[in-house]
Order: structure tokens, then C-alpha cells, then sequence
């Protein structure tokens, strides 16, 4: 492992493993927080700790992610397929859409059908980050250069040995970008889930709203902001080793 890599590595965990100790201590956060706002009463939003807060957001995030990129990522490679590729500019529009339509809206409409809780938070959140994933595959597999298609079809691939052995090696980079413009905007949008009982790091931010609580803002914003750095370093890391990677064009098995 070459230095600067592992610096990375070694500075994002130290990082993580700072995050954690800070918001499992409650008591720096009620003394923090009551010095900064001492004309609050109640400094600390009593529902849970910020540690429980934060995995609640961190469940979230990581459910409705998946599910992003379990259907974004196959979408995006079915539309650059034969098969698919008419339908692509149908596939970017809807999921377009997806985006510019607010998430508070998806939740007024899903709560009727799957009640309060996660569910309906997940699914606002997964509508919400499908575009970027979406776009990103798309833009990463179209970019593949043809000459080197017609290489690995020229040493006898097939089309789908192709697929995995060459283009999503070369659009992995791409690929990657995307998932992490989408995590950071479902750490930012997932607050809207404590409306509906989801519970995450929206909880205080909801409750110093309707209390006029400025110590329980803060005390939702830092850590989801912390979280959002944390989580954009991780991935760019990621991005990072693809970016080092050699290009992949194996002899067919």
C-alpha cells in the first residue's frame, strides 16, 4: 500500500473514530450547548441520545442508498444496452422528475398508503437520490471509448464479458461520483423522515423548529453535517482507488 493512500485511509478512520466518541459524549454537548444558548431551558433534546439519533439517520441513508443503487445502477447499464437505448431519454426525464419532485410531497402522499415511520421515508429519500446514480452510469458507460470495445470483442468477448470486464472498470469512476452526490443528499433530505416518526437526526431539528429551541438545531445540524463529510470523504476515497486502478482488459475465460 503506496503512503498516500494509506495516509487516506488512516485519516478518514481516525476522522470516524472521532466522530463517534464525540457524539457518544452527551455531557460535552449539554455543557457546550447550554454555554453557547444559556437562555435555554433545555439544552439536550431528551427523545434519545445522539448516538441513537445518529444510527437512526445512518439506517435510513444506508436503506434507501441501496435501494438506489440496487435499481439505478442496472437501469442506467439496461439504457445503454441495444435493447434499452430508446427508452433512455423516457429513463432520465422520470427520474428527473424524481429529483425536482419535493420529498415532503412523496411523503404527504405515501403516508396514506404505508403509514408513518421508515417505510415512506425511504422511499422519498430513494426517489430523491435515483438521479445523480441514474445519470452518472449512464454518462460513465456511454463514455467508454469505442476502440476499446472493439478490442475486447476482437479478443473474443462477449457482449456482457465485455460489460463487466471493460466498460464498468472505465465508467467506474463516474459511476462512483454519482453514488456519492446521491449519499450526501440523503443525509441532508433523510431529516425530513422525524416528521413522520422516522426518528434520525431530524428529531431535534424538528423539535427547536416548533419549540423556537436553537440548542436542539444545533444539535441535529452538526452531527448531520459531520456525518455528510464523513461519508463524501469515504466515498471519494473509493472513487480515488478506481481512479489508480488499471484499466481491465482480461483474455476471455
Amino acid at each position: 500500500m503506496s503512503s498516500p493512500r494509506f495516509r487516506r485511509w488512516a485519516l478518514l478512520a481516525l476522522l470516524a473514530a472521532g466522530f463517534i466518541a464525540l457524539v457518544s459524549a452527551m455531557k460535552l454537548w449539554e455543557v457546550s450547548l447550554a454555554f453557547l444558548f444559556p437562555q435555554e431551558l433545555q439544552v439536550v433534546h431528551p427523545r434519545a441520545t445522539l448516538l441513537v439519533l445518529v444510527w437512526e439517520h445512518i439506517q435510513l441513508v444506508a436503506v434507501s442508498s441501496a435501494l438506489t443503487l440496487l435499481i439505478g445502477i442496472p437501469l442506467g447499464i439496461w439504457v445503454t444496452r441495444p435493447g434499452g437505448k430508446e427508452l433512455q431519454p423516457v429513463v432520465a426525464s422520470v427520474t428527473s422528475f424524481g429529483q425536482t419532485f419535493p420529498p415532503v410531497a412523496v411523503l404527504a402522499l405515501a403516508v396514506p398508503l404505508l403509514g408513518f415511520g421508515l417505510l415512506p421515508t425511504v422511499v422519498a429519500l430513494f426517489l430523491y437520490g435515483l438521479l445523480p446514480v441514474v445519470r452518472n452510469t449512464i454518462a460513465g458507460l456511454n463514455a467508454v471509448p469505442n476502440d476499446v470495445l472493439e478490442a475486447a470483442y476482437g479478443m473474443g468477448m462477449s457482449r456482457f464479458q465485455a460489460l463487466l470486464r471493460v466498460e464498468i472498470p472505465v465508467a467506474a469512476r463516474a459511476i462512483i461520483a454519482g453514488i456519492r452526490v446521491s449519499v450526501v443528499i440523503n443525509i441532508g433530505t433523510a431529516m425530513i423522515g422525524a416528521v413522520i416518526g422516522a426518528g434520525g437526526l431530524g428529531s431535534p431539528i424538528i423539535a427547536g423548529l416548533v419549540q423556537d429551541n436553537i440548542a436542539y438545531i444545533v444539535e441535529g445540524a452538526a452531527p448531520a453535517a459531520m456525518l455528510a463529510i464523513l461519508a463524501d470523504q469515504l466515498l471519494a476515497n473509493v472513487e480515488k482507488e478506481f481512479a489508480h486502478a488499471p484499466d481491465i482488459i482480461a483474455s476471455p475465460a
